[in-house]
């Protein structure tokens, strides 16, 4: 029974059709803030890594392991922790995520070599992967049918934002400090956040309402108060399927969750060798590194510009389209930054293209996501498009690494790197796959 078909003074019925509110607008604003802090933690890394490869004397292939492993972390929780949000409810699972990523951020400033640091990024990849799965079902279930597109694409956007405050953040840090400060204040960014999901982020209605239950009514109404929206008379009980692996695999959704995987999995692997790579390629140039991680602040930069303008006209030009003219559009721009000639000025244009169509495409792959799966499977169906997808953000930054040690330039790396996206795009383009409002 889907939720065109439920009466209107069912609480689903009303949070699809009834305006959004201002406290629905905080909630989707801290998934947007919860991003950008997840978007500073996996980026950190990449931030620190000129300054890791100078105190320890390591080399390319050294900081892609580096680099790799956190994204290995995110693919275990993504996979693991990733399902509890459709068990224990999206807020237990945020703020055990930020438990778990405070503890691996401060750890990690004081890590003493590849070894430790390795681990310590396992650890706090736990955390981010699974806490995108519930941020990215949360987002879409306190937004109105009319918004929910724009509503995930703000939450999404919070990913590059947080890589620009991270970058400037960075870039002052690297001036006075060593690289173990980029650490140290994400773990207190992250410890932060902690008393913001507490007070304006309430557990979400269409969870509360899958979950059923004596008292789900009077628990669900006590929110809808606290939103402003009107009270629901009547919970209306859904045959929809159980969360877990097996049901996205199951004949209904096979089909659909195996293109997801290898369009996100082919996509994440370009987009991630950019986002790792594109300090030390500057660097490599000969740039101090303060100006390297600039050239990141352009590209997060183009990229929440780019997730915003995807979420914007997504209503009237529809989303897969978007997405597939993105996911084109990335590889050719991720192929030119590996052309652009070594002058400051058109790296930074050439990153802000890029960061642009690139994370555009992501946000775009998120809210298909939300709309593709029901309820009950939207964080375990999110989980798992990640988590199996992240392979290839993994491999992305490993793979350059060895590239760059074997002796292949910047601009054959970034060509090969770059084919990930396209042939993203070819998959989308030869799928059937389309938001549930456009079948």
């Amino acid at each position: 029974m889907a939720i065109a078909t439920l009466p209107a003074d069912d609480p689903r019925s009303i949070m699809a059709d009834s305006p959004m509110r201002l406290r629905q607008i905080v909630a989707v604003t801290v998934c947007f803030l919860l991003n950008a802090l997840d978007g500073f933690d996996v980026l950190a890394v990449t931030f620190a890594a000129p300054g890791i490869a100078k105190d320890w004397a390591v080399g390319p292939g050294a900081i892609g392991i580096i680099v790799s492993t956190g994204l290995v972390g995110m693919v275990i929780g993504s996979l693991t922790l990733g399902q509890l949000a459709d068990r224990i409810g999206r807020r237990r699972q945020i703020l055990l995520c930020l438990g778990i990523m405070t503890i691996g951020m401060f750890a990690s400033a004081f890590a003493t070599g590849v070894v430790s640091l390795g681990l310590l990024r396992v650890l706090t990849g736990l955390g981010l992967g699974a806490m995108l799965a519930a941020i990215n079902a949360m987002s879409a279930e306190f937004a109105n049918r009319r918004r929910r597109d724009l509503a995930v694409s703000i939450m999404a956007a919070g990913y590059p934002v947080g890589g620009i405050i991270g970058g400037w953040g960075a870039a002052h840090l690297l001036r006075t400090h060593g690289w173990e400060a980029i650490f140290l204040f994400g773990g207190v960014a992250t410890l932060a956040m902690v008393p913001l999901v507490l007070a304006f982020l309430p557990e979400s209605i269409g969870w509360l309402a899958t979950r059923g239950g004596p008292n789900a009514l009077a628990r669900i109404n006590a929110i809808l108060r606290r939103l402003g929206q009107p009270q629901a008379a009547q919970l209306i009980a859904l045959e929809e399927p159980k969360a877990s692996m097996r049901s996205l695999f199951a004949d209904r959704y096979r089909v659909v969750t195996i293109a997801l995987i290898v369009m996100y999995g082919l996509h994440m692997m370009t987009f991630y060798y950019a986002l790792g790579w594109a300090p030390s390629l500057v660097v490599a140039l000969g740039f101090d590194p303060s100006r390297a991680t600039i050239v990141s602040v352009f590209m997060n930069s183009g990229g929440a510009i780019g997730g915003l303008v995807l979420g914007l006209l997504s209503p009237r030009l529809g989303l897969r389209p978007l997405v597939i003219f993105g996911l084109a559009g990335a590889a050719v721009a991720v192929a030119a930054f590996g052309a652009v000639p070594p002058e400051l000025v058109l790296l930074q244009g050439a990153a802000f293209v890029l960061g642009f169509l690139s994370n555009g495409s992501v946000v775009g792959l998120y809210a298909l996501i939300a709309n593709v799966y029901p309820t009950t499977l939207r964080a375990t169906g999110t989980g798992a498009v990640i988590g199996f997808g992240r392979f290839g953000a993994a491999f992305g930054p490993f793979a350059a690494g060895q590239l760059l040690a074997a002796g292949a330039g910047r601009g054959t790396t970034s060509l090969l790197l770059a084919l990930g996206s396209g042939i993203a795009a070819l998959v989308l383009l030869a799928s059937r796959i389309r938001p549930a409002d456009e079948n």
